[in-house]
């Protein structure tokens, strides 16, 4: 063997095992690294107490993952006045009886929900490499899941279903008008309905002063522009998983969806013409079990506390 064809050799050999040993890091250990993110912005209207929000998004909780389950569980040691969540609950067709044990904590927590597309269908094999060549495409065959049970679990808790929908909850002593849209990832939102709902809202309380948020589970540039020009000023989102794998120093290789990649997780500003809204759009705490593995991009929770003003 000349030294060319050795030094060649040796370099596909510490490659693969890189490659091995980062698929195992991702597999093994990063995808259990679950992670409470924390920030606080000033929105509330002036001499409002705060408000501590957790965001809660993609769990894809399957039954067996009785780890993850007691980490969320756990998260009720926070008291949040709001729980938000933004979608892709189930990931199996048992996966209710893990949501039931993660969220029954909070019981009697106002909180608001959407639904994302595996809230609908179960995961299906897919080839992984297909992720990185855009947002994710929807296979033929899928199987239904109980969104009903899911949904009716949610109504349970006291939670307020956004799904196309508005809706008035009063939260610390601040009146909050929120809004929401089904899944656009699966072209199941109807912006159309967003004003006449918000009208109607205001109509039945017109009590003040209120602040007004927007939720939704993908963050499509279209739905975050609709969601600012009806007045949204903060905004929830999930989806994006963050990237999921993530290059150090470089961030998310994709986005699965059309939101640029510096505003894929985390909390950000989002403008549209002349205005603007807070935008929190979570990595989430899950995978597919088809595919769980995350590599710089831990799984999140986010406690994200609402100040006033000034």
């Amino acid at each position: 063997m000349t030294p060319a064809t050795r030094a060649a050799t040796t370099a596909v050999s510490v490659a693969v095992a890189a490659g091995a040993a980062a698929f195992a890091y991702g597999t093994f250990v990063e995808r259990k690294q679950y992670t409470l993110r924390t920030a606080t912005i000033d929105v509330l209207p002036r001499g409002a107490a705060d408000i501590r929000v957790l965001h809660l998004s993609d769990l894809h909780m399957a039954p067996w993952q009785h780890d993850k389950q007691l980490w969320v569980h756990d998260l009720a040691r926070l008291e949040p006045h709001l729980v938000v969540d933004t979608g892709d609950n189930l990931g199996h067709r048992d996966g209710i009886d893990g949501i039931r044990a993660a969220l029954t904590a909070f019981d009697g927590v106002p909180g608001v929900y959407v639904n994302g597309s595996n809230d609908y269908f179960g995961p299906s094999f897919k080839n992984p490499m297909r992720y990185f060549m855009g947002p994710s495409k929807h296979t033929g065959k899928v199987e239904r899941l109980d969104t009903d049970a899911l949904e009716g679990f949610f109504d349970g808790l006291g939670w307020k279903n956004l799904n196309n929908r508005a809706a008035t909850v009063e939260v610390n002593g601040t009146i909050i008008d929120f809004f929401g849209v089904d899944d656009p990832h699966r072209h199941f939102d109807r912006l159309d309905r967003i004003p006449g709902a918000l009208d109607e809202l205001r109509e039945e309380d017109d009590r003040g002063p209120r602040i007004t948020i927007g939720v939704a589970h993908a963050p499509y540039q279209y739905v975050l522009n609709s969601f600012v020009t009806h007045g949204a000023q903060v905004i929830f989102a999930g989806h994006t998983h963050g990237g999921q794998v993530c290059i150090p120093g470089y961030g998310a290789v994709v986005t699965n969806c059309d939101i640029p990649r510096a505003q894929v997780k985390g909390l950000s500003l989002w403008r549209h013409g002349f205005h603007s809204a807070f935008l929190n759009v979570s990595a989430g705490l899950g995978t597919s079990i088809y595919a769980p593995f995350r590599f710089a991009c831990r799984p999140e929770a986010t406690l994200l506390t609402l100040r006033a003003v000034g």
